[in-house]
This record gives structure tokens, C-alpha cells and sequence, in this order.
């Protein structure tokens, strides 16, 4: 299993729905980073050229293919635009509140199609030093060989730009998306990685709610790369929701006590805030 991004990094970008004024936002800073964006998907403006974007009515008259497209189509849109998405190797979708069988449609359909599908609700994937997909802020990031897998966009953030505070390098920053349905899980991106010749060494930072965690668990004995992991919701109550759509405690074993313990079983360096975190990976890259 390889994540196309992490075998090569996009070289031909399409922007669904880059019109409104976040999308034109993010489309300035994936520029800035150094992304190839080559065309925009807008129902209806087919024809223009919007900040140097040419655009299009429908994906399939995009001149040549494309090898990632970021959606920011609002949620009740996103199935449609995977759809139409789907057989494109990555695919990254920013849209919260997406209904939940839209998004499981949505991640089968890209599944079948063959293409690695992030989000929804999710803040996308940086490449330190070769681009951006979505809207993790490149500054916080510098380039090295640390990947960093959260389920929590402000926690994306946080620890790239601690990371980098601290002189780690990342090989990647990817943000799975906030929502209970995810496109692709944490076990997915940790087989990924196992396999990257550029990845050292594994920083995944979870949080309560879901099974996601047990899954990752699996396949940690058999990552021949050391995992640091930090959950976030030690103190939350159960039944409530934190956040997002994800982070609700059903039971004990959504907590994040059984879910650190399970995770430090099957062989992780856990760790219980960001400052441990850094201390664990420093040590593993030592």
C-alpha cells in the first residue's frame, strides 16, 4: 500500500469549486508552496480565468489528467464532486459537516476508483519543501523525515509548528480529518509510511472517540519504523462531543486512557503532551 503523494508528490492539481473566498485563499497559499495548480472545477464559469486559473464546468475537460484534486465543494456537494473526482490518485476534501452516508459513498467511490481519499473535514496534507494540498500553513513546516498523521486539524498545526521549533523535520504533515468517516484511517497511513524509504521515524496524534486507534494498533508490531503516539480528551466526559463529529466518548473504550494503553501494547511510544512527544521522537532519531 503507498500513498501516491508520498511516491510523488502532484504535479497536476484541480481545485473544485475555487471560487469562494476561503477556496481563493488556500489556492494562493498551495501556489506559494509550490504546487502546480492547473485548473479549476466551477459549474458555470467555464471559460474564465480566475487569478490565473483557468476554468472549467465539468473535470473531464481539463485538457490533460489531473494527479490530485482538493475539493471545496460545501458538504451537501462533496459526494457528487468525488464522484466525479474519483479515479484522480489523491483526493483531499476540506468540507465539515458532510452528511454521514454522503461520506461513506463518497470514500467507497474513491476506494473503488483506486484513489487515496483525505477528509472529509480535513485540513489537508503538506509536503515540506514540494507543496501543499489543502491548508496547513507551509511555514510552519520545514522538511525532514518525521511524518506527522493527526486526527485533529488544530493539533496538524500545532505539532508541525512545534516540530519545526524544536529542529525536526517532517516528511509529510497529513491530516486524516476530523469526522467519524474518514477516507482513508490511521492503520492505512501507517502501512503507507512503513513502506517510505523517507520516513524515519512516525508521530501520530490521536483523540477520543471511535475505534480508529484499535485498527492502528494492528499493524504497529509490524512498522518496522518507531511510532510516537499522543491522544488528546484524557479529561473529556463521556457522551459528550469535543470538537467535532469525532471526538465523542461512547464507551471506555473510546477514552483515551484504553486507547493509549492499547496502542502502547502493541509496541508505541506514547506520550502525554507535545513537550513528551518531541522528547520521544528526538530519542528515537537519536
Amino acid at each position: 500500500m503507498i500513498a501516491p503523494f508520498l511516491a510523488s508528490f502532484p504535479r497536476r492539481v484541480v481545485v473544485f469549486n475555487p471560487t469562494g473566498r476561503y477556496a481563493q485563499a488556500q489556492v494562493a497559499s498551495m501556489r506559494e508552496a509550490g504546487t502546480n495548480l492547473v485548473a479549476g472545477i466551477a459549474l458555470g464559469r467555464g471559460g474564465e480565468v480566475l487569478d490565473g486559473l483557468p476554468l472549467y464546468d465539468d473535470i473531464r475537460q481539463v485538457p490533460e489528467p489531473a494527479d490530485a484534486a482538493v475539493i471545496y465543494t460545501p458538504p451537501e456537494g462533496v459526494l457528487d464532486a468525488v464522484r466525479a473526482a474519483a479515479g484522480i490518485p489523491s483526493i483531499v476534501v476540506a468540507a465539515e459537516y458532510v452528511p454521514v452516508h454522503d461520506s461513506l459513498r463518497a470514500a467507497q467511490a474513491a476506494r473503488a476508483a483506486g484513489s487515496w481519499l483525505v477528509g472529509p473535514n480535513t485540513l489537508g496534507l503538506c509536503v515540506p519543501g514540494e507543496g501543499l494540498l489543502g491548508s496547513i500553513a507551509p511555514s510552519f513546516c520545514t522538511p525532514g523525515r518525521v511524518a506527522v498523521l493527526c486526527r485533529s486539524g488544530t493539533l496538524t498545526l500545532t505539532m508541525a509548528r512545534l516540530l519545526t521549533a524544536a529542529g525536526i523535520g517532517q516528511r509529510a504533515v497529513m491530516h486524516i480529518g476530523g469526522d467519524t468517516i474518514a477516507g482513508r484511517n490511521p492503520h492505512e497511513y501507517i502501512q503507507a509510511l512503513a513502506q517510505d524509504a523517507h520516513t524515519d521515524a512516525i508521530l501520530y496524534c490521536g483523540e477520543i472517540g471511535g475505534d480508529k486507534e484499535y485498527a492502528l494498533a494492528e499493524v504497529i508490531p509490524v512498522c518496522p519504523k518507531p511510532v510516537v503516539a499522543m491522544l488528546v480528551g484524557r479529561h473529556a466526559p463521556a457522551e459528550k462531543r469535543m470538537g467535532h463529529a469525532g471526538a465523542l466518548v461512547g464507551g471506555a473504550r473510546e477514552s483515551a486512557a484504553a486507547k493509549l494503553a492499547a496502542l502502547a501494547a502493541a509496541g508505541a511510544r506514547t506520550a502525554r503532551d507535545p513537550e513528551q512527544a518531541i522528547t520521544l521522537l528526538k530519542e528515537a532519531l537519536a
